[in-house]
């Protein structure tokens, strides 16, 4: 009993550190989705705090994690594991029945899973749930409370920092279809012999008052007493979507420009705003002396959002940002970058480089080599994001030993 309880703490500290972990990386994604399952619900007045409820839902799950794989303060994560898995077992049930969105988002854009499937795998995991819930009192207290709280309070705000770098910069690891490196072309191939969407067709048609349903091959064709009512076509199951879809640019008159970017030799600046009315001014702005520096011939330069042309016309009067604005889809463009604007760069419709809008590159810096300082501003980027991580793991983990060491109380 002790080596079952021992690997369903384990198990659930894993997944949920997991879990916590790759919402916590994509802030901005998990905010969206939260955007979405209110707009399902007719909640949209919580609109507004869907990054407050991101930001607490991953790091609520990240220190669970923490809790439990480390077996510190067991009784209370035991009851926080417990009551958070039943209700959101509750909550996929209900999302699987009703089907408001797609996918869940409980693993973010790491592992995509349906309704179902999400509904499923969280059965499965209240069985390790029950196990160390009912065990409850039964694992052992190694530590003085103030050592374990310590200890997770500085995990705690070293998860709120791995989200506030993310957040003001852009995820760490990217898990979304438009990760540098990727061909956009190819990403929308779709293979040959992939599943195909099937559908159903229905067919209404009255006699006498009453309506029936009939299908395309019991349809009443050749007696006339029937009259056709309506049709309906019902998609049965989804074939094979590719990683990239709805990839489509148009110009303000309503004109095809996508190919236009995709197959440009030149290489070319995606500047990306999902809703001009939420963006940041400054970022918009500093994209100005990019554009100008595009515009020389140097490379080719594009400003894409989904807001509709008065609220572009508004922003341009009031802005003067000195560029003409593209539309593309809301989703496509959030699913591009997660910054408000941010920039991509491309390059014969490969991805080279993605940039937040807090580190737009500056067009002097570009002049001589656009590829060079690209490859030259991921490799200082990678460098510093790897030592800085390093630095605070050695911290983090100096600060535990100690702490436990300091606050060890060995019970019998």
């Amino acid at each position: 009993m002790r080596a079952l309880r021992f690997i369903c703490r384990i198990l659930l500290g894993l997944v949920f550190i997991f879990s916590g972990f790759v919402k916590g990386i994509d802030p901005m994604g998990s905010a969206i989705k939260f955007s979405e399952y209110f707009s399902a619900f007719h909640l949209s007045f919580l609109g507004n705090f869907s990054l407050l409820f991101s930001v607490l839902l991953a790091s609520a799950e990240f220190i669970i994690g923490i809790a439990l794989l480390l077996g510190l303060r067991m009784k209370i994560a035991s009851w926080a594991v417990f009551l958070f898995m039943s209700f959101f077992t509750i909550l996929t049930l209900i999302l699987a029945l009703t089907n408001p969105v797609s996918d869940c988002g409980c693993f973010g854009d790491a592992i995509k899973l349906t309704n179902w499937q999400t509904f499923l795998k969280n059965v499965v995991l209240m069985v390790p749930v029950m196990v160390v819930f009912l065990s409850r009192n039964k694992f052992p207290v190694r530590y003085k409370p103030f050592g374990e709280w310590v200890t997770l309070g500085i995990l705690y705000i070293g998860i709120l920092l791995v989200i506030r770098y993310c957040y003001f910069y852009l995820p760490v690891i990217d898990f979304l279809p438009y990760r540098t490196g990727t061909n956009i072309p190819r990403a929308m191939e779709i293979p040959e012999g992939a599943p195909q969407d099937e559908y159903k067709t229905i067919l209404y048609y009255q006699k006498d008052g009453v309506i029936k349903e009939f299908t395309l091959e019991n349809y009443p064709w050749q007696d006339s007493t029937w009259k056709w009512v309506d049709t309906k076509t019902i998609l049965i199951k989804k074939g094979y979507e590719p990683p990239i879809h709805d990839f489509r640019f148009t110009d303000p008159d309503g004109n095809d420009i996508t190919d236009r970017i995709l197959y440009d030799t030149k290489y070319v600046f995606l500047l990306i705003s999902p809703n001009v009315q939420k963006a940041n001014i400054a970022g918009i702005l500093k994209a100005k002396s990019l554009a100008d520096f595009c515009n020389g011939g140097n490379c080719s330069f594009y400003a894409l959002t989904a807001s509709p042309i008065s609220e572009i016309r508004q922003f341009t009067e009031k802005n003067n940002p000195g560029f003409s604005f593209y539309h593309a889809d809301e989703t496509t463009l959030q699913t591009m970058i997660r910054s408000n604007p941010g920039l991509m760069l491309i390059k014969d419709g490969t991805i080279v480089a993605k940039w937040s809008y807090r580190e737009f590159p500056e067009a002097e810096r570009l002049k001589n080599d656009i590829l060079g300082y690209a490859v030259t501003y991921y490799r200082e980027k990678r460098e510093s994001l790897t030592k800085t991580i390093l630095i605070l793991t050695l911290l983090l983990t100096l600060a535990v030993i100690k702490i436990l060491q300091l606050n060890f109380d060995r019970r019998d």
